[in-house]
């Protein structure tokens, strides 16, 4: 396994907005309603191309909506639908959704157009032959990564991944098992990010899922990825959904939500979208309450490793304050809670994977009076990945992951 610790720089400086947030619950779950939501427009929605690009891909298959009627009564709710991540093209996670489309992409955009391919196999010989060799760079809590360095591999390509300090050995090895050069930095994930941007160039390709300014149509490309996700739940629900909770890193799979669901819809129409964080890295709603980007200091050590971040995305959030209805922090034993009821209700998942539904459940318990969920509504859980640390698993549940 090709692991290097880095020596670097560590968190920055945070600021905070002036919004007025709900009074902290004695769950520490933390509300921020959003007065600020507005008309996306249509062409913000992402076209067929991506799924039908996704559809291409081996391993491709629809994930599955789960229809959990024990956490319904649970949360007081009228139906929960859990679109359900957990394995996605062989990997523990939806990234690879956005991964690979961004990966396309940035290699068509070198090869100035797209060439004609049937198979990956088809597509890594057109890049070897007038590319050359290429390194894709990214940094991740994991997930991220991981799928970044299957693309990787799928294309003949090198692939370094940066992590930070603290990410489970578990995720690592996951990353390095995709034939991945794994850097850990010193720092928070945002430490991470500055690393693998100073290494963009000629031979060294950043896919990133977070922007910067100058650094926007790869993280655009990522959030497109995330379209099929919705689509597919366009086809298997029964009905649009009254509420759906996402949980927010960096704000590319919230808006991908966003633009896939609103775009075209007046304030009052459609579904309410929630975003669920860390409450020691709520850095998207940081960023809408101040109207711009702010910098959420670290450490930042939730469990939910996946959204440990303190930079929103630039490029994400115009389209989170337009989309994004309410927002909620939640703590780790909220956290723990929703891991061990997922379990309980068939679904093993990792703490990013349950972050939604302790989200759904800080409202109900919590927020009642801020942000009223109707008895009859029908709610849409996005549960992003499946355990990706097994002896974190473990000792929230008490028993070793089913798979």
């Amino acid at each position: 396994m090709a692991v290097t610790v880095r020596t670097g720089r560590r968190g920055g400086e945070g600021i905070s907005g002036g919004c007025r947030h709900a009074a902290m619950s004695p769950a520490r779950s933390r509300l921020l309603v959003n007065h600020h939501v507005s008309v996306l427009p249509e062409e913000a929605r992402p076209g067929p191309a991506v799924t039908a690009f996704h559809r291409r891909l081996p391993g491709y298959a629809v994930t599955p909506l789960r229809d959990l009627p024990e956490l319904a009564a649970a949360t007081g709710v009228g139906r929960v639908l859990v679109k359900d991540e957990s394995s996605r093209m062989g990997l523990p996670a939806f990234k690879i959704l956005g991964a690979s489309w961004a990966t396309y992409r940035v290699l068509c955009e070198r090869l100035g157009g797209e060439p004609a391919w049937e198979t990956l196999d088809d597509l890594a010989a057109v890049v070897a032959e007038r590319l050359g060799p290429l390194r894709l760079v990214t940094a991740t809590d994991g997930n991220h990564g991981r799928a970044v360095a299957r693309m990787a591999r799928l294309l003949g390509l090198d692939a370094l991944i940066l992590v930070p300090e603290g990410t489970a050995e578990a995720r690592i090895e996951g990353i390095a098992s995709e034939g991945a050069a794994v850097d850990v930095v010193p720092g928070t994930y945002d430490d991470a990010v500055r690393v693998a941007a100073e290494l963009a160039g000629e031979r060294d390709v950043v896919v990133s899922d977070t922007s910067w300014p100058g650094y926007e149509d790869p993280p655009r490309w990522v959030a497109e990825g995330y379209a099929t996700i919705f689509a597919e739940v366009e086809d298997q629900a029964p009905a649009p959904p009254d509420v759906v909770v996402v949980p927010l890193g960096v704000g590319a799979l919230g808006a991908a939500a966003g633009a896939c669901l609103r775009a075209g819809l007046s304030p009052a129409e459609g579904p309410l979208l929630v975003g669920v964080e860390p409450e020691s890295a709520a850095c998207v709603a940081a960023a809408v309450e101040a109207g711009h980007v702010v910098e959420v200091p670290g450490p930042h050590r939730s469990i939910m490793a996946g959204l440990n971040c303190g930079l929103a995305s630039l490029l994400a959030l115009p389209t989170l304050t337009a989309t994004f209805g309410a927002f909620v922090a939640v703590d780790d034993d909220r956290c723990r809670a929703a891991v061990r009821a997922l379990a309980s209700a068939g679904l093993d998942v990792g703490e990013t994977g349950a972050a939604a539904l302790a989200g759904l459940t800080a409202l109900v318990e919590d927020h009642r009076d801020e942000l009223p969920v109707p008895g009859r509504a029908t709610v849409l859980l996005l549960v992003t990945e499946g355990v990706t640390d097994p002896a974190g698993f473990e000792r929230i549940v008490g028993r070793p992951p089913r798979r």
